[in-house]
């Protein structure tokens, strides 16, 4: 198992890279937020060699507008990996399972060579997912040992506690296998 984080805002921009094999950085939220560390963050894992993914947190509504703003705002180089961060938002609302889908195909229309996944949190996919869509692949959270998220389907990455910070394996037998992944979209 390969060790990674991902970060936003509320974590410094020069986290520590030692043993990380990649990094997930919060972009973008809505139509409207983008991460003020976004630079900075990025920066620390591509000094570090670290393979990079940009997340996205998903509102309801406006789908293709939440896209665009998502890839016009997301670094663009090859081998970054996009991801849909679908959960509960601070209003309470969710978007839609035909959302959530509508905004991975939008996002890989968008950025053909760029692979695309769904992080969601254990209950999500089990009692809120009615489509097991998650694009290229499925980041699931479920705070348990890492790398045995209690899901029967295939994941590629698994977000196993965040104390003190998101920490994330991801399922690939070395980094140059998931770089090699991750230039395949």
């Amino acid at each position: 198992m390969l060790r990674g984080i991902d970060v936003s805002s509320y974590q410094s921009s020069s986290y520590d890279t030692d043993g990380l094999s990649f990094v997930f950085v919060k972009a973008t939220e809505g139509r409207s937020y983008v991460n003020p560390k976004l630079g900075a963050q990025t920066k620390t894992a591509r000094d570090a060699g670290c393979v990079v993914g940009f997340y996205h947190f998903l509102w309801p509504g406006n789908l293709t507008a939440q896209a665009a703003y998502f890839v016009s705002k997301a670094p663009e180089r090859a081998g970054d990996i996009l991801a849909v961060d679908w959960e509960t938002t601070s209003e309470g609302t969710h978007a839609s399972n035909s959302e959530k889908d509508r905004f991975i195909r939008k996002v890989k229309e968008l950025r053909p060579n760029h692979r695309v996944v769904l992080y969601a949190n254990r209950n999500y996919w089990l009692n809120v997912d009615t489509t097991s869509y998650a694009g290229d692949g499925l980041w699931i959270a479920d705070y348990v040992t890492a790398g045995k998220p209690r899901i029967q389907a295939k994941w590629r990455f698994h977000q196993y506690t965040d104390d003190p910070l998101d920490k994330n394996v991801a399922d690939f037998a070395s980094k140059a296998a998931l770089r090699e992944w991750a230039q395949s979209g």
